[in-house]
């Protein structure tokens, strides 16, 4: 067997621990962006999963960086911010084969994160494009359906909100949230003032994204 195969093996390995850790991840990453967004969001999505999903995830949740070895103990790692992203090449190679390896990173825009992000992505997987999911993909038809696709939450340029995905050998790696702001819907009510239909439908498409990851 090739060393990279043995690597490739090792990593999807290491995957399978998860059980052990039992929470997901927020990435945390250089360049000045504020990825430490949204506070409230990810503890508020995981206990609406084990609500309504019957799962079994700590609510303090992780924060790991992009080069670290300890993002194949998750699944499942949220990314979000405005500002600038910079991925060093180390970090490009980790993230890479996380991904390869059975991982799945959710990025949210939380406005204007898509000039920053896109070109970082690109490095990560020079021979992929972001492509829109359709609405007939399982990511919107899991516990909860989505017929039209993402749900609107916050107005930001006003445009129809988008989801876009990379797609490593037909599976889908990585998903792009854009022009919704899934990650402020996910957070205390009192943050933004969004209405409870609102943050349901933020929540519900959070817990799709959760259950699709885990079931690959």
């Amino acid at each position: 067997m090739k060393k990279s195969s043995l690597i490739i093996l090792f990593l999807t390995l290491s995957l399978f621990s998860f059980g052990q850790k039992n929470t997901i991840a927020l990435l945390k990453y250089s360049g000045g962006g504020d990825w430490y967004a949204n506070p409230t969001s990810l503890t508020n999505l995981i206990n609406f999963c084990n609500k309504e999903l019957n799962t079994t995830l700590s609510s303090n949740y992780s924060t790991i960086e992009v080069g670290s070895s300890e993002i194949f103990l998750y699944p499942f790692v949220h990314l979000t911010g405005h500002g600038n992203v910079v991925f060093s090449e180390q970090e490009i190679a980790n993230l890479r084969n996380y991904l390869i390896a059975g991982g799945f990173l959710h990025i949210d825009d939380n406005y204007g994160l898509r000039k920053f992000i896109e070109p970082q992505m690109k490095k990560v997987f020079p021979e992929l494009e972001f492509v829109e999911i359709p609405f007939s993909h399982p990511i919107y038809n899991q516990k909860f359906s989505f017929p039209n696709g993402l749900p609107k939450i916050h107005e930001h340029d006003n445009k129809s909100p988008k989801g876009y995905g990379l797609f490593w050998e037909g599976r889908l790696v990585c998903f792009f949230s854009y022009e919704s702001d899934l990650g402020d819907g996910w957070e205390d009510a009192d943050v933004h003032n969004d209405s409870p239909q609102i943050r349901l439908k933020a929540l519900q498409m959070g817990a799709n994204l959760i259950q699709y990851s885990f079931m690959q």
